[in-house]
């Protein structure tokens, strides 16, 4: 607000020394445009050799000379001196010279308070030159710009309260909606409750710098609730099998001899396999979370065919089956991502099938291949309509697969998405009647150079359904 003021201040200043400049440049000019049209006027009479005696002026603020070139007065008007000329010797010089042909000249020469404006024109015949001089006094001039200044003087204080008012005013009103921000912003502790801050009713920037703050709270709350229950889940999740290995040893040490030491070490080595699953889940998840939206890193052309295949090879022929296309189809990716997509995937629908899990993978889109998808069916309950975005949540498992036996930590179908997303692609969850059958699309790719000719017509058939190959 000081600044603010100083400015407007300073301002006032440089405006009030411009308006008083351009004030008595103004003035000064109307003074020597009609001292030159008076003695123009002049000049003709003495160039016609018609000079009246005394010579008619306007008023009582001018006075006029003919002055000879040996600078004696040839005529005057009524109150002029007759003797003496108006200008020195050397200024008439001067002017002869043709170096100046208007003077100023202080006022007591002429019997005038102030100085004078005093200017020079040439006259008469080339035989007998002469000089009109005419003398205009420049009082009003000044007394013209000291009103203005007294003016200033006294009213710019005055309009500078005035303004410094207003804009303390405007300045304060504009700022109490900030100062609303802040104290709720102050308010904020970041407990249990969300904090909010004010939005003022105006429809301006503080308006919208209140609701994109409010909708930074609102995400970073999200962020910490998930965060939250990610410790909570992965904590219980932790849990379970570090309670589990810590009982079977404490029910070993009291047995002592008695102990089946190989059985022990085999329920100890499943405990471990699975806490070692989940804590490369964990670590997986944490570094999406801090990948962000970073896009992925570049990916190698990958043939759907062999990747079902490969993957297939370490799951039992019964009850997993492979549908391989009958023409390559490629995709560009993360070798390492895709096996563990399609690895995700086919554990749990081997946990939860009844007799077969198909693998198959198909080109997609009608105006040509854009996609492939990618199908996992089993045959098993399925998931109801309502839970197949949620199963895609962390640690989200139904109750049905909730035991340790049954179920894993709810981890696989939350990193399936997001390994598909950064791989351009989409998943999807839909009925298969029964059972239920996970769609992947992966954006298609085109074929390498090397990879064979292309199948007659230009077009790739689709694959028969009906001719399954076992893994």
């Amino acid at each position: 607000m000081i600044i603010g003021v100083a400015g407007l201040c300073a301002g006032l200043a440089v405006g009030g020394l411009v308006l008083l400049g351009a004030l008595g440049y103004a003035l000064q000019r109307t003074v020597d445009t009609e001292a030159l049209k008076t003695a123009e006027a002049v000049a003709r009479l003495a160039g016609e050799n018609a000079l009246p005696d005394p010579l008619p002026v306007a008023g009582n603020q001018v006075r006029v000379q003919v002055v000879d070139a040996q600078g004696r007065i040839r005529a005057a008007s009524i109150d002029a001196d007759r003797l003496v000329p108006m200008l020195p010797p050397d200024q008439l010089r001067r002017f002869h010279a043709g170096e100046q042909d208007r003077f100023y000249l202080p006022g007591r020469r002429l019997g005038w308070d102030g100085p004078i404006r005093v200017v020079a024109v040439p006259a008469g015949p080339a035989d007998d030159p002469q000089t009109v001089l005419v003398a205009k006094s420049t009082a009003d001039v000044r007394n013209s710009v000291a009103v203005v200044r007294t003016i200033l003087l006294v009213g710019f204080p005055l309009l500078l309260v005035l303004l410094a008012g207003v804009a303390w005013r405007v300045i304060g009103a504009t700022l109490r909606p900030v100062e609303a921000l802040r104290a709720g912003a102050e308010e904020i502790t970041g407990g249990a409750r969300p904090g909010r801050l004010p939005v003022p009713a105006s429809r301006d920037e503080i308006h919208r710098l209140a609701v994109t703050l409010n909708g930074m709270l609102s995400r970073l709350e999200s962020a910490r609730n998930r965060q939250r229950a990610f410790v909570a889940d992965a904590a219980h999740e932790l849990r379970s099998p570090l309670a589990n290995m810590r009982t079977q040893l404490e029910v070993a040490q009291r047995l002592g001899a008695a102990t089946d030491w190989p059985g022990v070490a085999d329920d100890l080595l499943a405990d471990i396999q699975r806490l070692s699953r989940l804590v490369d889940d964990l670590l997986l998840l944490a570094r999406f979370d801090e990948a962000g939206g970073a896009p992925p890193a570049a990916g190698v052309p990958i043939e759907l065919g062999e990747l079902l295949a490969g993957v297939a090879e370490r799951y039992p022929a019964p009850p997993v089956q492979v549908r391989p296309p009958r023409f390559p189809l490629w995709t560009v990716g993360e070798p390492d991502a895709l096996t563990r997509i399609l690895a995700n995937l086919l554990d749990n629908a081997v946990r939860h099938t009844t007799s077969k899990v198909v693998l198959e993978a198909v080109p997609g889109g009608r105006d040509g291949p854009t996609y492939h998808l990618v199908t996992v069916t089993d045959d098993g309950p399925g998931i109801p309509p309502a839970d197949r975005e949620r199963v895609f949540d962390r640690f989200t498992r139904l109750d049905d697969a909730r035991a340790r036996d049954a179920g894993g930590a709810g981890l696989g179908l939350a990193i399936v998405r997001e390994l598909v997303r950064r791989q351009g692609g989409t998943v999807t969850l839909a009925d298969a009647e029964p059972g239920l059958r996970v769609e992947v699309r992966l954006p298609a790719a085109p074929r390498p150079p090397d990879d064979g000719p292309t199948p007659p017509g230009g077009a790739e058939p689709a694959p028969d359904p009906d001719t399954p190959a076992e893994a």
